[in-house]
């Protein structure tokens, strides 16, 4: 009987040990997710490197860069590229910009999403700096610049699946910025 009762002990607490780690893996999968996203390319998520390639490894190849901008519809806001595509030499830094205004009578919080298609190339697009990193806090009627900057890995040449990419997509997506992602955004537009 106390032999019994030990063994309903371990068992108990192994299975309490097993649901506390599918809870927890739970909660760590998006974090973990987004991590393996960022370092495979994996789903056209580029990398955010932090250092700038230089001069000297810059590729012989070009590659075209088009700017792509959308908001949620449940975000008051305008969003696009102030240009619509760029032009740059392998491992070069590029510069660009996008512009976003609040259309609505009241400060409004935004998250951006990016993506880089095609999706072969998303592990040799690297971005140094870029507004998605953080939440964009727009006050009634501000429109702002938003810059990004990245490069594109030469590295891209000797991968045979990548190789024959001339043109990538770079693609951003504004969500409202919400702590439990479910609050919706009543507005009315300004005519405007």
């Amino acid at each position: 009987m106390v032999r019994t009762r030990r063994s309903n002990g371990l068992l108990g607490m192994a299975l309490v040990a097993v649901v506390g780690g599918m809870v927890g893996l739970s909660f760590a999968a998006v974090p973990l997710y987004r991590l393996f996203c960022q370092v495979t390319g994996y789903a056209g998520t580029p990398r955010t490197d932090v250092v700038e390639a230089s001069p000297a490894v810059w590729g012989e190849g070009r590659v075209t860069v088009r700017l792509d901008a959308n908001v949620n519809s449940a975000l008051p806001w305008r969003f696009r590229p102030e240009t619509a595509a760029v032009s740059l030499r392998l491992g070069e830094t590029a510069l660009v910009y996008y512009k976003a205004k609040n259309l609505s009578s009241s400060p409004v919080v935004g998250q951006a999403t990016f993506s880089v298609t095609p999706y072969k190339a998303a592990q040799y697009f690297a971005k140094i700096d870029c507004f998605c990193f953080t939440e964009q806090r727009l006050a009634p009627g501000a429109e702002v610049p938003m810059a990004v900057s990245f490069y594109v890995d030469p590295q891209i040449l000797d991968d045979p699946d990548a190789r024959d990419v001339g043109t990538i997509t770079l693609s951003y997506t504004f969500f409202p910025a919400t702590k439990d992602g479910a609050r919706k955004i009543a507005w009315r537009p300004n005519n405007d």
